[in-house]
């Protein structure tokens, strides 16, 4: 029977995938690396287990001890998964800018988990990696991994990811594309293949704000590279010892915004739910593409699962306040029209006034205004029912029939949200511009505007 001991062991051995829709146009053969196919769904499991292992052996990690690493998620499951196994307490520090649902997890497997501030220096005492250490000294039989010192990082690299692709891809394996974090997936992956063919271009994909890829190019660390970013997973504001930049061919830096969107296509174009350094990892090969052939096969890291991020990059809103999702909105709309002139009532214009206005202009609906304020609103299907059921009714003053005044929006606001507000008894909404006028958008404005 084919039966595995404990969630360990199913870690590696992960799927190669072919991009297809995403790689269209693009030389050569493009493969993903798809490594949140591992227990924790992400690449990290990798590393988290070797350095237990390594640990163990070292004497540094003893029975009952107490696990404790800066992590911005994925390597904490990692080691949380294996604390489980093996019988050790997780605590984590972790940054405010990662993601809730990150934190979530970690805690449901059992870690306590300290977050602190992202901008701060890495040496300042609130910071994550200083939190940590500060712990490892604090707690009895404890044991700080350092994922960015921690050779063992590498090292686990060097054995199973490397090796594993080197065998997936026959040998025919030409460009390792991976994003740049704590180095030892880049590093010792890179390692092995060069080991295997030296021709291998290893590409390292790094974020703006990240300073590792001026240092790639200098040998010097500036600090006048640095400045905060969104991309969570990848990029440093130093230089960790895993590092070998002797193996690592070129390194390309991605926008935030770029990574963001291109890992929702992979999500929608190629069924492939991966977390925000995918997007970067491929938006990276796609700046490079001009360096490919037809002979090309080049293997991308997708380290880790969507899940992680569906309050974040596969939130609409949250894509939107960033400017990062392209979206139509009130003003898209109503700039796109003949004329924007608002057609309104003040509550003593009588019904057949209101009805006039209607035909004349061809609209369904009317708001009602008195001076610069919405008091109420006017339909044609409203009109229509007072009229059928009184016809005297028409020489009375509009405020007699009028229903609730429209809902008022931002001129920016989008149009999904324009559709929520727009229901049966309300069927459309208002805005003011910059210049204080006030232009209204209806159910099919909205309709209108989806189609094209």
């Amino acid at each position: 029977m084919d039966i595995k001991n404990n969630i360990l062991e199913t870690i590696g051995n992960t799927p190669l995938i072919k991009l297809n829709k995403v790689a269209k146009g693009l030389p050569g053969t493009i493969l993903a690396k798809v490594d949140y196919f591992n227990p924790g769904n992400s690449i990290k499991d990798r590393m988290a287990l070797k350095m237990v292992e390594v640990a163990e052996a070292e004497g540094k990690l003893k029975p009952g001890g107490t696990i404790i690493e800066c992590t911005s998620g994925n390597t904490g499951m990692g080691l949380a998964l294996a604390a489980v196994v093996k019988g050790y307490k997780c605590i984590f520090t972790t940054t405010d800018k990662q993601s809730k649902e990150k934190m979530d997890i970690l805690k449901a497997v059992g870690a306590e988990v300290i977050v602190c501030p992202t901008n701060v220096e890495p040496d300042d005492p609130r910071s994550y990696y200083s939190v940590a250490r500060r712990l490892a000294k604090e707690i009895p039989n404890s044991f700080h991994c350092n994922q960015y010192d921690n050779l063992a990082n590498r090292l686990a690299h060097y054995e199973s990811t490397g090796p594993e692709i080197w065998r997936q891809t026959e040998g025919k394996i030409t460009h390792f594309v991976c994003t740049a974090g704590t180095g030892g997936t880049v590093t010792g992956t890179a390692k092995y293949l060069k080991e295997k063919n030296p021709n291998i271009q290893v590409w390292a994909i790094d974020v703006y704000g990240s300073l590792l890829t001026n240092y790639f190019k200098t040998g010097e660390v500036d600090m006048s590279y640095v400045h905060p970013y969104i991309s969570e997973g990848f990029g440093e504001d130093f230089v960790p010892e895993n590092y070998d930049m002797s193996v690592i061919d070129h390194f390309e830096q991605v926008t935030d915004k770029d990574g963001a969107v291109m890992a929702r296509r992979l999500a929608k174009e190629e069924g492939l739910f991966c977390g925000y350094s995918a997007g970067s990892c491929f938006q990276g090969l796609l700046q490079l593409k001009d360096k490919l052939d037809e002979n090309s096969v080049v293997v991308c890291v997708f380290h880790d699962h969507g899940s992680r991020y569906v309050g974040k990059v596969y939130n609409d809103q949250w894509m939107m306040e960033r400017g990062f999702l392209e979206v139509k909105t009130f003003r898209d709309i109503v700039s796109g029209r003949a004329h924007n002139k608002l057609i309104n009532v003040n509550p003593s214009h009588t019904v057949a006034e209101a009805v006039a206005l209607m035909k004349k202009y061809d609209i369904e609906h009317i708001p009602v205004m008195d001076a610069d304020n919405l008091v109420g609103s006017v339909s044609e299907g409203l009109l229509f029912d007072a009229v059928f059921n009184n016809a005297d009714i028409k020489q009375q003053p509009v405020s007699a029939v009028m229903g609730a005044a429209m809902p008022v929006v931002s001129f920016d606001a989008p149009v999904e949200k324009l559709g929520s507000l727009i229901t049966k008894d309300n069927g459309a909404v208002l805005a003011k511009d910059e210049s204080g006028n006030y232009h209204i958008v209806t159910k099919y404005d909205v309709i209108q505007s989806l189609a094209k």
